[in-house]
């Protein structure tokens, strides 16, 4: 059957603000953020689409994001699965630094690679740190293995795509209308698999924040028509944005 999927990063955090590495830490929206979802709600509402079922990450800028989105359109109904496969890229010893000063510190080509390049992990964090996710009581019933103390594209697309296949796409074969709301690497890791980007053009692709992108498939899960975002100007803009974080 016919199916559709929308996809939407979290609004501007209090980090994005501060431009800081956030990564698995716990990090609200930004009042531009809260703004960011209301719009998304409102583009949602205007372009006619009613959810049948929504994923989030398990941290608060994505859940936030997903419920002001939902409340703006109309569907706070929704019932919504939550998982830590669609996190952020856990960013390591990077994770509350501030971007541009890393890039002064490391070079700006270290950085880009830390950021964007698919199998290159930052610095890690030791078990003892403070930004360990072993420390934050949302993980205490998995597995001591699967906790990331770093973590690089390819390792983000690993851990995705079993959620991808097991959650999402039997609800994408029944037909369904499904939200996704995540995060600038678990998106970039989902946009790879269902856009075929290379490992190569991947470090390219910035995913903006609060901007939900659009997917019709066939029953067969191809494309009737290509990926939009619903709003292209606005989301070439503030990809842009996202691409001079780094300075």
């Amino acid at each position: 059957m016919p199916s559709t999927l929308v996809i939407v990063r979290h609004g501007h955090s209090v980090w994005n603000e501060k431009n800081l590495f956030t990564g698995w830490v716990d990090v609200d929206l930004a009042p531009q953020g809260e703004a960011e979802a209301k719009a998304a709600g409102a583009l949602l509402k205007k372009e006619g689409l009613w959810f049948d079922a929504g994923h989030t990450s398990v941290l608060t800028r994505a859940v936030r994001t997903a419920n002001l989105m939902l409340e703006a359109s109309g569907q706070v109904w929704l019932p919504v699965s939550r998982s830590w496969r669609l996190n952020e890229r856990h960013y390591g010893a990077l994770q509350g630094k501030d971007k541009k000063q890393t890039a002064e510190q490391f070079g700006a080509e270290q950085v880009k690679v830390w950021r964007r390049s698919y199998d290159v992990p930052p610095p890690t964090v030791t078990a003892e740190h403070e930004h360990h996710p072993r420390f934050d009581r949302r993980y205490r019933l998995l597995a001591p293995d699967v906790l990331p103390a770093s973590e690089c594209l390819k390792d983000v697309v690993a851990r995705v795509l079993p959620y991808w296949h097991d959650a999402v796409v039997p609800q994408l074969r029944a037909g369904l209308t499904v939200l996704v709301v995540a995060h600038g690497n678990s998106l970039r890791a989902l946009i790879k698999h269902l856009e075929g980007v290379s490992d190569a053009d991947i470090v390219e692709l910035n995913v903006p924040t609060g901007m939900p992108r659009l997917y019709r498939f066939d029953d067969a899960l191809r494309f009737t028509q290509p990926p939009r975002y619903l709003d292209e100007a606005a989301a070439s803009a503030a990809a842009q944005a996202v691409a001079k974080q780094a300075g």
